[in-house]
């Protein structure tokens, strides 16, 4: 005896696995034409980490927000891998139209690369290294704090390819609290994390538009002296709950509110 499906048994059809979303792969710029071959240190995280097979699919970005949908026609594996790719699509990522930056202040260990992580899956613009008084980790001027910054550059990279961005967040040169304050006051709008505010990011007339700092302090929090410079500068003082976050993590929540509030997602 033979009947039709029901709803309740067991058609022996499944729904087709979800395709997956393709790696990116940073690139200097996107080839101009239809085949192009990726080399350098990205052809070898393709080879070598994520074995890359001929036939699968992959995106090249340029970091500036233009993307190239490819597929992989061969690979060459050995001491310098290279794969030759055929572009498939082309695409772009418009900039928001309102550029948020992440104002991070300097924080010991790997806690500052893990702020950089964090802010750039959740779609910060930019990250900024804030040299605040009570910040433990101290940048030098020379080599070391040339090492330190390259480290949060690294792990802006690595952050947007993972999160498949078509935009790495810029992490300039670290300021201290005079520069910062001088680029709050010509920005849009400015807001300063702080534990003790009595005014929510929730709560506040966010811009449209724009340049929008978002202030991290450092484990030990800001000073009255430079709660008074941003303030002054025209930063203004919000909480984000009742808890305190750590440095690390409070700039990706803080996007995450912003998201929600603003026309960014």
């Amino acid at each position: 005896m033979t009947g039709g499906d029901d709803a309740g048994g067991d058609t022996g059809r499944h729904a087709p696995e979800p395709e997956s979303t393709p790696p990116v792969f940073l690139v200097d710029a996107l080839p101009p034409g239809e085949h192009a071959v990726l080399d350098g240190e990205e052809a070898r995280h393709a080879v070598t980490v994520r074995r890359t097979r001929a036939g699968e699919r992959l995106t090249l970005s340029d970091g500036a927000g233009g993307l190239a949908d490819c597929v992989v026609d061969a690979v060459a594996p050995g001491r310098h891998p290279s794969l030759e790719v055929t572009v498939r699509g082309r695409r772009a990522d418009p900039p928001p139209e309102l550029r948020v930056t992440i104002v991070q202040a300097l924080a010991k260990g790997d806690r500052g690369e893990l702020a950089v992580e964090l802010a750039t899956e959740a779609g910060a613009d930019a990250v900024l290294p804030w040299r605040a008084a009570r910040s433990v980790a101290r940048w030098d001027d020379g080599p070391r704090g040339a090492k330190a910054l390259a480290r949060w550059r690294t792990a802006a990279r690595s952050a947007a390819k993972q999160a498949r961005r078509g935009r790495v967040p810029e992490v300039p040169e670290p300021v201290d609290t005079a520069g910062l304050a001088a680029l709050v006051a010509e920005a849009d709008g400015g807001y300063l994390l702080e534990a003790t505010a009595e005014t929510g990011l929730k709560d506040v007339s966010l811009p449209e538009r724009g340049e929008l700092y978002l202030i991290v302090g450092p484990e030990g929090g800001v000073t009255g002296e430079e709660l008074t410079a941003l303030t002054r500068a025209g930063a203004i003082g919000v909480r984000l709950g009742p808890t305190v976050l750590r440095t690390s993590t409070a700039g990706a929540v803080a996007l995450g509110t912003l998201g929600a509030l603003t026309a960014r997602w």
